[in-house]
């Protein structure tokens, strides 16, 4: 699931603009100027903000004010839409989903496939296949809830599944924090255990706010659902094994590397609960 998930980003974004000509046009006084198709497609379908607040998509006037004369990113109109909407057939809801496989650049699409494949294909193996897709599209909507919360009149668009893979990267944290994570540090390939990485990467996030940016928020929210789901799961999930006498794996905290300073943890047999077994 995870490599799906990774090819379905890279083809939201190389995919729907090969080809679009037709694309929205706003009249900017007294000229007429299309939207990007790629911006196009983007507004489309990713979420934002003022959208859920006020529960249409948006005007005209304001995306004209967003992207093309004030730049004015807080250009939602609370009152009666005096103007056209901009995407009339637009679900603001679904757009919540749709806007977590969408980005805004190689760079950020090239970042979070990265850290999608780094971090991803254990917890996958933890959770299974579909729970774990479950897992990454609940953590992009509550990271997107977030923002929303945070910036109610937004009218940017919000995309990338950085969220998401913020929930992950938390869950991560909980249960594979001695992981060796080979990073490039000062032109150098070293390990570094996952809980440091981790740790470091979320308290970057909050010096990366005073830029202006709203990536941060999402960062923030989805790492902080990931840990609080992981402590949940990590409790409850020995438990369900021993109701049905399963085998299970411990938490094997190096993410099955199980070398060098990591040390590997075998599997234990967890005695099966007396109710596993029926009466004689």
């Amino acid at each position: 699931m995870t490599i799906v998930l990774i090819l379905v980003c890279i083809a939201a974004y190389f995919g729907p603009s090969v080809g679009q000509s037709d694309s929205m046009s706003l009249l900017i006084g007294q000229t007429k100027q299309s939207l990007s198709p790629k911006l196009d497609f983007q507004l489309e379908r990713a979420a934002i903000p003022c959208e859920i607040t006020l529960q249409r998509p948006l005007t005209r006037k304001e995306i004209t004010e967003t992207y093309f004369t004030v730049g004015d990113s807080q250009a939602c109109d609370n009152t009666e839409p005096a103007g056209q909407l901009g995407f009339p057939d637009k679900s603001v809801i679904g757009a919540l989903f749709t806007s977590i496989v969408l980005h805004g650049s190689v760079l950020h699409l090239s970042l979070n496939v990265l850290f999608l494949w780094v971090f991803g294909n254990n917890v996958e193996d933890r959770l299974g296949h579909l729970p774990f897709l479950a897992f990454f599209l609940l953590a992009g909507i509550v990271a997107a809830v977030g923002l929303i919360v945070a910036q109610p009149d937004g009218t940017l668009a919000v995309i990338g599944a950085s969220g998401a893979i913020a929930g992950i990267m938390g869950a991560y944290l909980i249960w594979y924090p001695d992981a060796p994570i080979r990073t490039l540090l000062f032109l150098v390939l070293i390990d570094i255990r996952a809980r440091w990485f981790l740790l470091g990467w979320f308290a970057f996030q909050f010096f990366t706010a005073t830029g202006g940016g709203a990536a941060w928020v999402t960062h923030v929210v989805g790492f902080t659902f990931g840990v609080i789901a992981g402590r949940i799961v990590r409790k409850l999930q020995p438990r369900l094994h021993r109701l049905t006498g399963e085998r299970v794996s411990p938490w094997d905290e190096t993410g099955g590397a199980g070398h060098g300073p990591y040390p590997h943890l075998d599997e234990v047999w967890v005695e099966p609960h007396p109710e596993a077994y029926g009466s004689a």
